[in-house]
């Protein structure tokens, strides 16, 4: 028998004052992976994230988060944990001390409750700053205490906005790992990002909101399907011959001009879908042209966001809602 998503949403709307910052929102999460959430600024993420965490409720609809219906309640099952526009922590105190203080506020034995502090100190790769004062931390390390006290409780549902915002690469591996190991002892992982290369590295599926709608929702290989034709940058042993062949392939057309903040290094850029674009490697190598490079000049899941977003590229920042 399946079980039930750990969030489950039908026809959640949401408005502040006239502005709709959800609009009828369907939407199934999974336990056991990590859901992206993105879109363009006021297409409504911060909102959907909100009512998640139970910091506010829908004006319409129904929501259920880890089998239970939050309808109408300011509040949220035992379980769901995470922070929206960037942890609330304290200032002055260590990052030791805000974990204590955390776990004193529910209470519990408190050895154990110290053990879980160096836990998830380790967990996140701050132990060698846990008695460092917060205001000397940058960012990325506010992030990842934030993602420190989200862990404290066990979260069936952890629920983050950018959490590598501010993450070096070696830091936002880390976040990687930590999110994929929580996804993989059965949890549910929600995060917003602007980045593509969270998705791709973390995400099993995806949901992209436009004006507080779902555009999509779905595996994250199927949303970069979505982009159909892209433009390919190719850089060949002979770039005369290249264009030539690229000329002569059935759906691919040549893009004229260069990018200047590319290298001059004879590359051929070509439009077209992915068949195309094989179709294309097939005739180089049996010309006896070696590739050399061949990628998309904007990621699939990028072009694939702009495509399904255009329309949205209009709303105003009044909130990112």
């Amino acid at each position: 028998m399946q079980s039930s998503p750990a969030v489950r949403a039908r026809g959640v709307t949401k408005y502040f004052s006239e502005v709709v910052a959800l609009d009828g929102v369907d939407l199934d999460i999974p336990s056991g992976q990590v859901h992206g959430l993105v879109g363009p600024n006021g297409a409504g993420k911060t909102t959907l994230l909100g009512l998640l965490l139970g910091l506010s409720v829908a004006d319409k609809g129904t929501l259920e988060i880890l089998g239970t219906p939050v309808d109408g309640v300011l509040a949220v099952p035992d379980g769901v944990a995470g922070f929206v526009d960037g942890p609330g922590l304290y200032p002055s105190l260590t990052a030791r001390q805000n974990l204590r203080a955390l776990t004193a506020l529910r209470g519990g034995d408190r050895r154990d409750a110290a053990d879980e502090v160096d836990h998830a100190l380790g967990q996140v790769g701050l132990t060698d700053v846990a008695d460092d004062r917060l205001r000397g931390f940058s960012l990325g390390m506010r992030q990842r205490l934030g993602l420190a006290a989200a862990l404290l409780t066990r979260p069936r549902l952890l629920v983050l906005d950018e959490p590598s915002n501010g993450l070096d690469p070696a830091g936002r591996r880390h976040v990687y790992r930590v999110l994929s190991e929580i996804a993989a002892q059965g949890a549910a992982v929600v995060i917003s990002s602007h980045h593509m290369d969270d998705l791709t590295a973390l995400c099993s599926e995806v949901t992209l909101l436009a004006n507080g709608r779902v555009v999509f929702s779905g595996p994250v290989r199927k949303l970069a399907a979505e982009s159909g034709r892209l433009d390919y940058r190719v850089v060949t042993s002979d770039e005369a011959s290249a264009r030539g062949i690229a000329a002569a392939t059935p759906g691919l057309t040549l893009v004229p001009g260069r990018n200047p903040l590319e290298p001059e290094d004879g590359a051929v850029v070509v439009r077209g879908p992915v068949g195309a674009i094989d179709e294309l490697v097939t005739r180089l190598v049996g010309a006896g042209v070696a590739v050399r490079e061949l990628r998309p000049v904007v990621p699939p899941l990028e072009a694939a966001f702009l495509a399904l977003t255009a329309e949205g590229d209009s709303t105003t920042d009044e909130e990112q809602l």
